[in-house]
């Protein structure tokens, strides 16, 4: 049986889309029901959180305010925390919300940190709209040497709806996990 790790960004507070008040965040529940699938189906699943070193701020306007900042920059966030034993993971799924129409810049943290060689690598996203805004592509390219598989973009609201299950259910059966 194959090692499956879900590791995701994804930040809570105000929900542009919605304007509700989300705690965990669309990516988090999205991350969540995809792990409580691969589980459904006999997976051996660990998931990670990517958690700021400086958490991001509640409110919409602010997050993004400091996501532009980060982008112009180029900076590299920090985050805390290790995956124990990331070489023995044989498919790793990585989540993100878009963000300027790209990654997180904490994501380009996260994949330059890792050595992926070998391993499938599978992305999923939250989207306001945007679609996957051609971050498959970059997230294949940064992780180096490893496999790609289908990715999912997901409009965040949906996470949270019956029909966001369904699409995540029959996207998870589809792949050759």
């Amino acid at each position: 049986m194959s090692k499956v790790l879900v590791c995701f960004f994804s930040t809570g507070g105000e929900d542009v889309a919605s304007g509700e008040n989300n705690e965990l965040g669309n990516t988090a529940v999205m991350a969540q029901l995809i792990a409580d699938k691969l589980k459904e189906d006999s997976h051996e699943v660990t998931s990670f959180r990517i958690e700021p070193s400086t958490p991001y701020p509640d409110g919409y306007d602010q997050k993004l305010a400091r996501a532009m900042e980060e982008r112009s920059m180029q900076e590299r966030p920090e985050f805390v925390g290790e995956i124990p034993d990331f070489d023995d993971y044989d498919t790793v799924f990585i989540g993100y919300p878009i963000w300027c129409s790209d990654l997180p810049m904490i994501m380009y943290t996260f994949l330059e940190k890792h050595v992926f060689t070998g391993k499938i690598v599978i992305p999923f996203c939250t989207h306001g709209g945007s679609g996957e805004s051609g971050t498959f592509q970059t997230v294949q390219e940064k992780a180096v040497g490893s496999a790609p598989g289908e990715g999912l973009a997901m409009l965040g609201d949906l996470t949270r709806k019956p029909g966001g299950k369904l699409q995540v259910d029959h996207w998870v059966e589809q792949l050759a996990v």
